[in-house]
């Protein structure tokens, strides 16, 4: 996934999980880590899934970093819009769409290394406070937003969105890009969401979804679902309608839902850059560059320079991406399954 430069390493192979774990627990903990993704689909808990997500990302940051940028999401792309500017346009879309302003507090649940925080407070004014699991992600976070200059507007706070450390009726708005899907059941970080908001307040985001082109009895079907799941971190993908399910069940009033995905230009595909490396700028998205970088990451790993496991860690991104990819081509997967909420008042 992603591609912007500043505030990541040149390459994955130095600062590869560095600050992360030291380099002795990296390969017990991907080796670990195919056990945590059956125990959590097994137990279907909220603790169960919450630990899968935090050993993926304290595993994997680094890579998308270096791969995708510090916003670790999709977006409809245009024909001939570099991915990075596609991702912001989503981000300002999103302000908008929760009429965000200077003096309103905002709530990004699951905000991984903070891209699409420092976005919307840039953009709308409004402070924003990120929560994630991953205490890796949060100290990245930190790191970039230093950088930014926007330490006044953006606070972040490690923890798990199924229980969030804020009172009731704090935020003025809340959004959410692609992490809910790391939980075990919806209703638990939309509940909490629900909680935290002011009454009258929006609630808004996208998230991963299987469509209705899914079968479930399909084996190809199903070997796709495997993979994304695998491959990203995540106990178990349900249907969309489960989605809006989840947020009436909590109480929320749904003004609007629908794929985000089917919004883009029909000659790119949110997919495209995981798929073609037909420019310099997303090859190393592309199977080819994914290719290429898998190569130098064995050599690295050979020579020393890199973390024991840091292949393993490498080969669950490769079956991400050919799985994204080939869920994508299906029309079975989306990425991008939008929602727009409000708190009652």
């Amino acid at each position: 996934m992603k591609a912007p430069t500043t505030g990541r390493e040149s390459s994955p192979s130095r600062g590869a999980f560095q600050g992360a774990m030291a380099e002795s627990e990296v390969k017990a903990a991907v080796e670990s880590y195919s056990r945590q993704l059956s125990d959590a689909r097994s137990d279907g808990g909220s603790e169960g899934a919450a630990g899968l997500a935090r050993s993926y990302y304290e595993l994997v940051t680094d890579f998308y970093e270096y791969g995708w940028g510090q916003s670790f999401h999709f977006a409809p792309l245009r024909r001939g819009e570099p991915v990075r500017r596609a991702l912001e346009r989503c981000e300002r879309e999103l302000a908008r769409t929760l009429e965000l302003r200077a003096g309103m507090k905002a709530l990004d649940v699951g905000c991984g290394v903070g891209g699409p925080m420092r976005t919307v407070a840039r953009c709308s004014g409004a402070s924003v406070v990120g929560i994630s699991i991953s205490p890796y992600q949060i100290e990245r976070a930190r790191r970039h937003g230093e950088r930014s200059g926007l330490t006044g507007l953006c606070e972040l706070v490690e923890g798990d969105f199924n229980a969030m450390p804020f009172a009731d009726a704090t935020f003025d708005a809340a959004y959410s890009l692609e992490a809910c899907c790391h939980a075990a059941d919806r209703r638990g970080p939309f509940a909490e969401v629900f909680r935290v908001l002011k009454p009258g307040a929006l609630f808004a985001g996208h998230d991963w979804c299987m469509t209705p082109r899914y079968r479930p009895l399909d084996p190809e079907h199903e070997r796709i679902k495997r993979g994304i799941e695998q491959g990203n971190g995540v106990a178990d993908l349900v249907p969309s309608s489960e989605l809006d399910r989840a947020l009436s069940d909590v109480g929320f009033e749904t003004l609007q839902t629908g794929d985000s995905a089917e919004r883009g230009d029909p000659d790119t595909p949110w997919y495209l850059p995981l798929a073609s490396g037909l420019s310099l700028r997303g090859f190393r998205n592309s199977r080819a560059g994914g290719f290429l970088t898998h190569q130098m990451v064995r050599i690295l790993e050979a020579v020393g320079a890199s973390p024991k496991g840091t292949v393993q860690v490498h080969d669950v991104l490769r079956l991400a991406q050919q799985a994204l990819v080939a869920g994508g081509q299906a029309g079975i997967f989306t990425p991008m399954y939008a929602w727009l909420a409000r708190r009652p008042a």
